[in-house]
Protein backbone atom coordinates (compact mmCIF):
# COMPACT_ATOMS: atom_id res chain seq x y z
CA UNK A 1 0.00 0.00 0.00
CA UNK A 2 2.81 2.56 1.08
CA UNK A 3 4.43 1.69 -2.64
CA UNK A 4 1.01 2.51 -4.16
CA UNK A 5 0.93 5.78 -2.09
CA UNK A 6 4.19 7.05 -2.75
CA UNK A 7 5.17 6.26 -6.06
CA UNK A 8 4.32 8.37 -9.30
CA UNK A 9 2.02 6.54 -11.66
CA UNK A 10 4.37 6.49 -14.41
CA UNK A 11 7.00 5.20 -12.61
CA UNK A 12 4.36 2.11 -11.47
CA UNK A 13 3.25 1.74 -14.83
CA UNK A 14 6.79 1.27 -16.27
CA UNK A 15 7.13 -0.94 -13.65
CA UNK A 16 4.22 -3.13 -14.39
CA UNK A 17 5.82 -2.67 -17.57
CA UNK A 18 9.03 -4.66 -17.02
CA UNK A 19 7.68 -7.19 -14.91
CA UNK A 20 4.70 -8.49 -17.18
CA UNK A 21 7.01 -10.22 -19.86
CA UNK A 22 8.64 -12.02 -17.83
CA UNK A 23 5.47 -13.27 -16.34
CA UNK A 24 3.69 -14.42 -20.02
CA UNK A 25 7.28 -16.07 -21.09
CA UNK A 26 7.55 -18.17 -18.02
CA UNK A 27 5.54 -20.97 -19.13
CA UNK A 28 7.25 -21.07 -22.07
CA UNK A 29 10.98 -20.69 -20.76
CA UNK A 30 11.28 -24.40 -20.72
CA UNK A 31 11.10 -24.94 -24.28
CA UNK A 32 13.32 -21.99 -25.24
CA UNK A 33 16.24 -23.70 -22.88
CA UNK A 34 15.52 -27.21 -24.67
CA UNK A 35 15.39 -25.75 -27.87
CA UNK A 36 18.77 -23.29 -27.20
CA UNK A 37 20.97 -25.98 -25.88
CA UNK A 38 19.54 -28.60 -28.88
CA UNK A 39 21.17 -26.00 -31.22
CA UNK A 40 24.03 -25.21 -29.43
CA UNK A 41 23.03 -21.37 -29.16
CA UNK A 42 22.65 -21.30 -33.21
CA UNK A 43 19.09 -20.23 -33.40
CA UNK A 44 17.56 -17.26 -33.64
CA UNK A 45 15.12 -15.60 -31.68
CA UNK A 46 12.66 -15.23 -34.74
CA UNK A 47 12.54 -18.64 -35.43
CA UNK A 48 12.23 -19.48 -31.28
CA UNK A 49 9.45 -16.56 -31.24
CA UNK A 50 7.41 -18.20 -34.15
CA UNK A 51 8.03 -21.49 -32.55
CA UNK A 52 6.33 -20.81 -29.10
CA UNK A 53 3.98 -18.49 -30.49
CA UNK A 54 2.22 -21.61 -32.51
CA UNK A 55 2.27 -22.58 -28.91
CA UNK A 56 0.14 -20.54 -27.46
CA UNK A 57 2.66 -17.22 -26.43
CA UNK A 58 1.26 -13.84 -26.78
CA UNK A 59 4.12 -11.83 -25.87
CA UNK A 60 6.36 -9.41 -27.97
CA UNK A 61 9.18 -10.76 -29.98
CA UNK A 62 11.64 -8.33 -28.40
CA UNK A 63 10.85 -10.25 -24.85
CA UNK A 64 12.20 -13.89 -26.69
CA UNK A 65 14.92 -11.70 -28.01
CA UNK A 66 15.89 -10.56 -24.24
CA UNK A 67 15.94 -14.26 -22.80
CA UNK A 68 17.49 -15.67 -25.93
CA UNK A 69 20.27 -13.21 -25.66
CA UNK A 70 20.61 -13.79 -21.23
CA UNK A 71 21.01 -17.69 -22.33
CA UNK A 72 24.17 -16.48 -24.71
CA UNK A 73 25.51 -14.12 -22.33
CA UNK A 74 25.08 -16.92 -19.56
CA UNK A 75 22.79 -14.67 -17.27
CA UNK A 76 19.08 -15.85 -17.52
CA UNK A 77 17.34 -16.62 -14.05
CA UNK A 78 16.67 -20.35 -13.71
CA UNK A 79 13.07 -21.37 -14.22
CA UNK A 80 10.98 -21.46 -11.04
CA UNK A 81 9.83 -24.88 -10.54
CA UNK A 82 6.16 -25.72 -10.58
CA UNK A 83 5.42 -26.49 -6.79
CA UNK A 84 2.02 -28.35 -6.41
CA UNK A 85 0.12 -25.86 -3.96
CA UNK A 86 -0.30 -27.10 -0.20
CA UNK A 87 -4.05 -27.97 -0.79
CA UNK A 88 -3.30 -29.89 -4.03
CA UNK A 89 -0.81 -32.21 -2.13
CA UNK A 90 -2.99 -32.77 0.69
CA UNK A 91 -6.19 -34.07 -1.87
CA UNK A 92 -3.32 -36.36 -3.56
CA UNK A 93 -2.79 -37.67 -0.25
CA UNK A 94 -6.23 -38.19 1.07
CA UNK A 95 -7.71 -39.33 -2.14
CA UNK A 96 -7.32 -43.40 -2.24
CA UNK A 97 -4.16 -43.87 -4.59
CA UNK A 98 -6.35 -46.12 -7.28
CA UNK A 99 -8.25 -43.01 -8.32
CA UNK A 100 -5.20 -40.58 -8.71
CA UNK A 101 -4.42 -40.27 -12.34
CA UNK A 102 -0.79 -41.87 -13.39
CA UNK A 103 0.80 -38.14 -13.27
CA UNK A 104 -0.51 -37.19 -10.53
CA UNK A 105 0.68 -40.34 -8.58
CA UNK A 106 4.14 -39.20 -10.62
CA UNK A 107 3.90 -35.61 -8.62
CA UNK A 108 3.04 -36.81 -5.47
CA UNK A 109 5.98 -39.31 -5.84
CA UNK A 110 8.41 -36.34 -6.77
CA UNK A 111 6.84 -34.20 -3.58
CA UNK A 112 7.63 -37.02 -1.34
CA UNK A 113 11.20 -37.84 -2.64
CA UNK A 114 11.63 -34.08 -1.67
CA UNK A 115 10.37 -33.77 1.89
CA UNK A 116 10.57 -36.38 4.30
CA UNK A 117 7.94 -34.95 6.41
CA UNK A 118 5.45 -35.03 3.34
CA UNK A 119 6.41 -38.68 3.15
CA UNK A 120 5.65 -40.29 6.96
CA UNK A 121 2.31 -37.81 6.83
CA UNK A 122 1.39 -39.09 3.23
CA UNK A 123 2.23 -42.76 5.27
CA UNK A 124 0.25 -42.07 8.48
CA UNK A 125 -2.35 -40.30 6.82
CA UNK A 126 -3.25 -42.95 4.62
CA UNK A 127 -2.52 -45.41 6.99
CA UNK A 128 -5.24 -43.70 9.27
CA UNK A 129 -7.81 -43.44 6.43
CA UNK A 130 -7.66 -46.92 5.87
CA UNK A 131 -8.76 -47.37 9.82
CA UNK A 132 -11.61 -45.15 8.82
CA UNK A 133 -12.71 -47.25 6.18
CA UNK A 134 -12.43 -50.26 7.30
CA UNK A 135 -13.33 -50.18 10.96
CA UNK A 136 -10.10 -51.12 12.03
CA UNK A 137 -10.30 -49.53 15.50
CA UNK A 138 -8.55 -52.31 17.32
CA UNK A 139 -5.19 -50.95 15.47
CA UNK A 140 -5.80 -47.10 16.47
CA UNK A 141 -3.11 -47.51 19.24
CA UNK A 142 -0.41 -48.87 17.14
CA UNK A 143 -0.96 -45.68 14.84
CA UNK A 144 -1.05 -43.25 17.66
CA UNK A 145 2.57 -44.48 19.01
CA UNK A 146 3.88 -44.11 15.58
CA UNK A 147 2.24 -40.69 14.89
CA UNK A 148 3.82 -39.54 18.29
CA UNK A 149 7.31 -40.86 17.43
CA UNK A 150 8.04 -39.73 14.27
CA UNK A 151 5.23 -37.79 12.79
CA UNK A 152 5.08 -34.16 12.09
CA UNK A 153 4.40 -31.98 14.86
CA UNK A 154 0.88 -31.18 13.36
CA UNK A 155 0.23 -34.92 13.52
CA UNK A 156 1.54 -35.57 16.72
CA UNK A 157 -0.47 -33.45 18.20
CA UNK A 158 -3.61 -34.74 16.09
CA UNK A 159 -2.44 -38.30 18.10
CA UNK A 160 -2.06 -36.79 21.54
CA UNK A 161 -5.84 -35.11 20.98
CA UNK A 162 -7.13 -38.83 20.06
CA UNK A 163 -5.41 -40.42 23.38
CA UNK A 164 -7.10 -38.11 25.25
CA UNK A 165 -10.46 -40.22 24.60
CA UNK A 166 -8.96 -43.23 23.30
CA UNK A 167 -11.76 -45.33 24.15
CA UNK A 168 -14.45 -43.11 22.02
CA UNK A 169 -12.57 -43.03 19.12
CA UNK A 170 -11.36 -46.68 19.30
CA UNK A 171 -15.20 -47.69 19.30
CA UNK A 172 -16.43 -44.93 16.28
CA UNK A 173 -13.53 -46.75 14.05
CA UNK A 174 -15.02 -50.13 15.70
CA UNK A 175 -18.59 -50.26 15.99
CA UNK A 176 -20.98 -49.56 12.79
CA UNK A 177 -23.08 -47.36 15.00
CA UNK A 178 -22.66 -43.40 15.39
CA UNK A 179 -24.22 -40.11 16.49
CA UNK A 180 -25.38 -38.88 13.09
CA UNK A 181 -29.12 -39.31 14.36
CA UNK A 182 -29.01 -37.28 17.40
CA UNK A 183 -26.29 -34.68 15.27
CA UNK A 184 -29.60 -34.42 12.70
CA UNK A 185 -32.19 -33.61 15.32
CA UNK A 186 -30.02 -31.16 17.18
CA UNK A 187 -28.96 -29.39 14.35
CA UNK A 188 -32.75 -29.44 13.48
CA UNK A 189 -33.39 -27.84 17.13
CA UNK A 190 -31.06 -25.40 16.42
CA UNK A 191 -32.46 -24.10 13.00
CA UNK A 192 -35.92 -23.79 14.82
CA UNK A 193 -34.26 -21.51 17.18
CA UNK A 194 -32.67 -19.28 14.87
CA UNK A 195 -36.13 -19.11 12.80
CA UNK A 196 -38.04 -17.80 16.13
CA UNK A 197 -35.03 -15.80 17.97
CA UNK A 198 -36.19 -12.37 19.32
CA UNK A 199 -40.31 -13.37 18.63
CA UNK A 200 -41.58 -15.81 20.26
CA UNK A 201 -40.73 -17.94 23.76
CA UNK A 202 -39.68 -21.21 24.91
CA UNK A 203 -43.21 -22.73 25.05
CA UNK A 204 -43.65 -21.85 20.91
CA UNK A 205 -40.55 -23.72 20.83
CA UNK A 206 -41.37 -26.69 22.29
CA UNK A 207 -44.37 -26.72 20.33
CA UNK A 208 -43.08 -26.63 17.16
CA UNK A 209 -40.42 -28.97 18.18
CA UNK A 210 -42.86 -31.44 19.41
CA UNK A 211 -45.26 -31.32 16.38
CA UNK A 212 -41.80 -32.09 14.12
CA UNK A 213 -40.65 -35.19 16.16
Amino acid sequence: MRRFRDTDLDELLASARDRRPNGVLEPFKAYLNARFTEAQGQVSGTRLFLEIQARGFRGSRQVVRKHLAALRAGTAEPIRADIPSPRKITSWIMRPRETLTESQDERLLQVRLACPDITRACDLARAFADLVRHRRGFLLLEWIRQAEQDAPKPMQGFASFLRQDLDAVTAGLTLPWSSGVVEGHVNRIKTIKRAIYGRAGFRLLRTRILARA
